[in-house]
């Protein structure tokens, strides 16, 4: 299930333009602007490895006594009112998730995201406590060369805690690493997904959610810019 929802992230991107073709073995180079050259094929096919969905899980929920995986399927309308509220478009309909239960208690929620970084997607978990805020961020694999120390607890922590009403911004509420501002932009942007996945799937229906405002305009176009939309 995981590498059928990864692939579909994949393909996705690709007929959007968000992952350049070579890298998933067409012929064409990917040329990185900011080191001014082609990238070599030892960058283009990097993947680090740190864990799989399950371990992930057991992280989030260390004190569950059972941890269930489950599909959330996005009807046309709830795709399109989650875009609105997270400013930006993106080409999953279905998204992995873990619940962690204790004697028929629900500890939380943790969502499997897959968001561009600079050429690639990076594949990572983000865990939601039932007061909606961010209890973990653990990555499970990486693509890019450069970028991995978004999977270092003395940055990712800043998550923690964050909920869907939190701006999850560079230079607003989370500070960026120096040579890696496009993973933790594509972090941000996906931790900023799972918690108004979180509320509109399972808070709303239990009664602990309110209406989240729609992204501003300035959010729109800067997330829009950043993520190619």
């Amino acid at each position: 299930m995981f590498r059928r929802i990864l692939n579909i992230v994949i393909l996705g991107s690709l007929s959007l333009g968000l992952i350049a073709p070579s890298a998933y073995g067409q012929n064409d180079q990917i040329w990185d602007e900011e080191l001014n050259r082609f990238l070599t094929p030892e960058e283009t096919g990097h993947e680090e490895i740190y864990m799989t969905p399950e371990e992930a899980a057991r992280l989030m929920f260390p004190e569950s006594d059972h941890i269930r995986p489950e599909v959330i399927t996005l009807s046309p309308e709830q795709k399109q009112l989650i875009e609105e509220r997270i400013g930006w478009h993106f080409p999953e309909t279905t998204f992995e998730c873990f619940v962690g239960e204790t004697k028929g208690r629900i500890d939380g929620w943790a969502f499997i995201q897959n968001t561009i970084g600079k050429h690639k997607p990076m594949t990572y978990m983000v865990g939601v406590d039932p007061q909606g805020e961010v209890i973990n961020v653990e990555v499970l694999v990486f693509r890019e060369s450069r970028g991995s120390e978004v999977r270092k607890k003395r940055f990712n922590y800043q998550y923690q805690g964050k909920t869907a009403y939190d701006p999850i911004r560079i230079n607003r509420d989370i500070i960026n690493i120096s040579g890696a501002t496009m993973s933790v932009r594509s972090m941000s942007a996906g931790v900023k997904r799972v918690l108004v996945l979180a509320n509109e799937f399972y808070l709303k229906p239990m009664g602990k959610s309110t209406t989240i405002n729609t992204a501003s305009r300035t959010d729109k176009g800067f997330l829009e810019s950043l993520l190619g939309f």
